[in-house]
């Protein structure tokens, strides 16, 4: 016979210690003697026991990622998340309309460039271009999730899962794309130009399709869980409508666990050993530039470029997947038994996933705009849709500056966008 707390099994050690416990409250009952040996261990048992009782459930409205470890049969609930539900209801839709609206800003406009005025002459251009998709697809599933916060969610449980799948899908997508990045910025900063004409272009165009569609492959397979598992449930006691994952309870935990470690894994410990490997050994090759005549100012901005992007991701990415690894251990040692500390794990992983999605905004200004290249296409578009005015002077356009090291060589050129190299790191 197996003994339950909130749907969820008491692990052997409870079950050994609340028969003992009782067992003790009956030995001191028979002995009306000692009233007071009695009524001192009755409360002791009761105390025990409401401990116990008082696990978490995640019966809140936060974020995307909240899991349910019940199916739809009701529990009652002894842990009350009116307090979290409130907060999410105020804070969420706060951030995720700031999120949302320059998020979109940036990333549409990235995208415009890149299909009116830009080229896609290298790898990095493409694996942008793909970002910016990503990144405007996460973000347009954002005041769905603001509606949920506020409301419940009142649309079905079709675009509760389709919501939820590409929610995780392009979250993931864009964190891959990053590793992508990197992995290309080293590669065509180590082999310098002569890279550009070695493959042939049709040869070239097919890596690009085959790099994208891997990329693209793995963050749909990790969204596939949420379009099967996740759906609406009413919530107890706030009565609203809820887009949750529910699991079986026969695989309850070990898909829960096992998912929450995937996403850690693929999602931000794979991109940031890619993203450290490949823009430490880029510092290094930027040091040897000293050698080659590379003035320090123009090594120093590449440095800074360097740091910014990846102290940005481990700013934004890491308290939220520390906080998805604490649940993850969480639902295998069972770790949080106090009501008070649940609703902290739930606020700490609503502001956490906040903070993550705020990488969607700054992605273009960290890969797209501080190229001076590309200020200069935006400086033609603004130009052009004559909201500069006169104050746009062609004369005034900045080449841009670029390094390229190969085999301990090191130049560095200045051309046009017009001219841009394939194989050139651009600062």
């Amino acid at each position: 016979m197996q003994t339950h707390t909130h749907g969820r099994p008491l692990a052997p050690s409870a079950i050994i210690n609340r028969v003992f416990h009782f067992s003790r409250l009956k030995a001191a009952l028979s002995r009306t003697e000692c009233d007071s040996d009695a009524t001192e261990i009755m409360m002791s048992v009761l105390l025990d026991y409401e401990h116990d009782y008082h696990y978490h459930d995640h019966d809140n409205s936060s974020n995307h990622s909240d899991y349910d470890d019940k199916d739809f049969a009701d529990f009652h609930t002894v842990c009350d998340k009116q307090e979290v539900r409130s907060f999410a209801g105020v804070f969420l839709p706060v951030v995720y309309t700031l999120a949302l609206i320059l998020g979109l800003a940036g990333n549409s406009l990235v995208i415009l460039i890149y299909l009116s005025h830009k080229r896609l002459r290298t790898l990095t251009d493409v694996f942008i271009l793909n970002l910016a998709f990503a990144d405007l697809l996460l973000l347009l599933t954002l005041p769905f999730w603001a509606a949920d916060a506020v409301n419940g969610w009142e649309i079905g449980t079709a675009a509760c899962k389709i919501t939820s799948a590409l929610y995780t899908t392009n979250f993931s997508c864009s964190m891959l794309l990053l590793a992508c990045i990197s992995i290309d910025r080293y590669r065509a900063l180590a082999r310098g130009s002569a890279t550009a004409n070695a493959p042939a272009r049709s040869n070239a165009r097919r890596q690009r399709i085959i790099m994208c569609l891997m990329v693209w492959g793995l963050a749909i397979v990790l969204g596939l869980p949420d379009m099967v598992f996740y759906t609406v449930k009413k919530q107890h006691s706030s009565g609203r409508n809820a887009c949750r994952a529910v699991y079986p309870h026969s695989m309850a935990r070990a898909a829960k666990a096992t998912l929450e470690i995937l996403e850690v894994s693929l999602s931000f410990l794979l991109p940031f050993l890619v993203m450290m490997f490949c823009y430490c050994r880029v510092g290094i090759l930027l040091g040897q530039a000293a050698t080659a005549g590379v003035r320090g100012g123009r090594r120093w901005r590449a440095f800074r470029v360097l740091i910014a992007v990846v102290g940005v991701f481990l700013l934004t990415q890491l308290p939220y997947n520390v906080v998805k690894l604490v649940r993850a251990l969480d639902v295998i040692y069972i770790l949080v038994t106090e009501c008070e500390v649940s609703k902290n794990l739930d606020r700490a992983n609503q502001i956490t996933e906040s903070l993550a999605l705020t990488h969607c905004c700054l992605n273009p200004v960290l890969y797209v705009f501080i190229g001076s290249s590309f200020k200069m296409h935006v400086l033609k578009l603004v130009k052009r849709c004559g909201q500069t005015g006169r104050g746009y002077r062609h004369g005034n356009e900045q080449p841009t500056v670029e390094i390229s090291l190969k085999s301990g060589t090191q130049t560095h050129t200045h051309s046009s966008s017009e001219n841009e190299d394939t194989s050139t790191f651009t600062i």
